[in-house]
């Protein structure tokens, strides 16, 4: 199960730090990543971590801005973003892979049939 939080309102050029916690499976053994879904526009990655070597990938759109990191202590992934754009309002959904296929099948987004309640980030001009 994955408990994604941390979302809120903040103005153009914020910051925002995502947790998502999860339980019930092997953590070290998966990959865990973040998509997000803007109003009226599909869903889509933003990044992941890789379970098998601890590898980090990030969309083209929030490279340099997003940075993914992981607290195998914890149980928890972080997606700190930084100078958030109003383009970044959405709802961000963490999601899990068990080992890690490829960056390219997450952003085709097939690997997950569902998804838990996600957290709503609105950004404001």
């Amino acid at each position: 199960q994955l408990q994604a939080s941390g979302g809120g309102l903040v103005q153009a050029g914020g910051s925002l730090r995502l947790s998502c916690a999860a339980s019930g499976f092997i953590f070290d053994d998966y990959s865990i990543g973040w998509f997000r879904q803007a109003p009226g526009k599909e869903r889509e990655v933003v990044s992941c971590i890789s379970g098998t070597d601890g590898s980090t990938y990030y969309a083209d759109s929030v490279k340099g801005r997003f940075f993914i990191s992981s607290d195998n202590a914890k149980n928890t992934v972080y997606l700190q973003m930084n100078n958030l754009d109003p383009e970044d309002t959405a709802v961000y959904y963490c999601a899990a892979e068990l080992g890690f296929t490829s960056w390219e099948v997450w952003k085709m987004g097939l690997l997950f049939g569902s998804w838990g309640q996600g957290t709503l980030v609105t950004v404001s001009s």
